[in-house]
């Protein structure tokens, strides 16, 4: 965190912290020891402002990938569907700074930040979901935003400090993938405010498995407890109706036979139209998420299943739950909430 010792540091350091920093003789020499002389010394004033914030908001939970693309945002739009949908107040933070996906996923692009004489409003989905996200600042949705590391963590303090949102049950924060600067930012500022803990996200495969376990440690460092792993993506699960059938010839050409296929199974065999086809899309064969978090002493949540109707929900900006269509993720994702909300009544977090 901000106090530690730099690891290129002179033996005997002080601490970049101390009021003496980059004064004493054993800073001689020492190549941080400008930086360590005129820094600022003492806790961060906005500190108190972040825990005066946070004291209305009763859970506050990280969503974590090691690896894009593993749906991260979409589980972390999902989640707060979901626990909005059994009357909490929840609030979803969207500390993704170069690529934030949360507008659009809770159907909310095009809106803007309103400023009251308590501080920034959340954009509203429901009078008890919120929404707070870069995306409702940048002119066009296609903007890139190309900050270092202080303006985003300068963004991410302000979001903490100057968002008002009222009384919470759930503030949902979806960080970015990896373990960068808002990483760093998100763990400092609300771990001081008893932030609940961590759902890291990944898929199957052992290439994500890879980051995803260095995520774990991240965590583990800086004290932010893991409250389990979801593994997503974990195989794909389709009704014959929702499947497309071709044929491809040698040359390469294909030819969409999806009616006729259907026709001849309606007619030959029309007990399989009920059928769910399902099949891996990741090799799993070293035991997946699952082994993992035994091998690393973590909860494991549970598996969801790609869907496509999950997806094209995430893409128009609604609630899986209330979508007939979303029948295989939805169940899996509703079995993982349950987890996270019985472990929250039995142990308080």
């Amino acid at each position: 965190m901000e106090d530690a010792i730099p690891e290129n540091a002179n033996e005997h350091c002080p601490g970049p912290k101390s009021e003496s920093a980059g004064k004493e003789d054993a800073c001689e020499g020492c190549p941080n020891q400008k930086i360590c002389a005129t820094a600022p010394k003492g806790p961060d004033p906005a500190l108190v402002e972040i825990a005066d914030r946070m004291a209305t908001v009763k859970h506050k939970i990280l969503i974590l990938s090691g690896k894009g693309g593993v749906g991260k945002s979409t589980f972390s739009a999902q989640l707060s569907f979901a626990l909005a949908g059994v009357d909490y107040d929840v609030g979803l933070l969207d500390i993704d700074i170069c690529g934030p996906s949360i507008p659009k996923m809770l159907g909310l692009e095009g809106q803007e930040i309103h400023q009251s004489n308590l501080g920034w409003s959340p954009v509203y989905v429901e009078s008890n979901l919120g929404v707070m996200s870069i995306g409702f600042m940048l002119p066009h949705p296609d903007e890139a935003v190309i900050w270092r590391g202080p303006r985003k963590d300068g963004l991410i303090k302000q979001f903490l400090k100057d968002v008002y949102w009222g009384e919470l049950d759930y503030l949902v924060v979806d960080a970015p993938p990896g373990t960068s600067d808002e990483h760093i930012s998100i763990a400092q500022y609300l771990k001081a405010t008893g932030v609940d803990g961590a759902v890291i996200v990944t898929t199957p495969q052992e290439v994500s498995l890879i980051d995803v376990r260095k995520e774990i440690s991240f965590c583990k460092k800086v004290g932010i407890p893991i409250l389990g792993v979801v593994e997503n993506m974990s195989g794909i699960e389709q009704t014959i109706l929702d499947l497309r059938f071709k044929k491809v010839r040698e040359s390469g050409e294909e030819e969409d036979v999806t009616e006729e296929t259907l026709e001849c199974i309606r007619k030959n065999a029309p007990d399989l139209m009920s059928l769910v086809v399902c099949s891996e899309l990741f090799d799993s064969s070293q035991g997946g998420a699952m082994k993992m978090c035994k091998d690393m002493q973590v909860p494991f949540l549970g598996k969801v299943p790609m869907d496509p109707h999950l997806c094209k929900a995430a893409e128009e900006g609604r609630s899986c739950f209330s979508d007939t269509k979303c029948s295989a993720s939805a169940a899996a994702l509703q079995k993982i909430v349950n987890k996270l909300l019985a472990f929250d009544h039995s142990n308080g977090y």
